[in-house]
């Protein structure tokens, strides 16, 4: 899970450059955050104390990718990127989402 939080924060910043071309550095930030996040409360969860909080923390990265998700459609939108770019990233979002929440439900069942 962490590792595919991970592909999609290097896919995004790869974006980013693009974005950045066309001077929308505030997209650029706020999707580059949102990815990082992904990652970021993945790691946190892990390293939490209960399955609860690890919970909660994979909420937040669900969450955080479909922010992401969210900044693709704009980013499509004002063509800063093409719809094969986005595919791609959005692909890999949708794939941070389903395991974030596969796992929450895993560790619902052992709670």
């Amino acid at each position: 899970m962490w590792q595919e939080a991970r592909k999609l924060a290097k896919a995004v910043y790869l974006l980013g450059e693009k974005i950045a071309n066309n001077r929308d550095y505030g997209l650029r930030e706020q999707i580059q955050r949102a990815a990082v996040s992904c990652m970021a409360n993945i790691a946190e969860g892990f390293d939490s104390d209960s399955d609860q909080q690890f919970i909660q923390f994979l909420g937040y990265a669900k969450r955080s990718a479909s922010e992401v998700q969210s900044h693709l459609y704009v980013a499509l939108d004002s063509d800063y990127i093409n719809q094969e770019e986005f595919n791609s990233v959005y692909t890999l979002a949708t794939n941070v989402r389903k395991l974030c929440s596969g796992f929450i439900k895993y560790l619902r069942k052992s709670i």
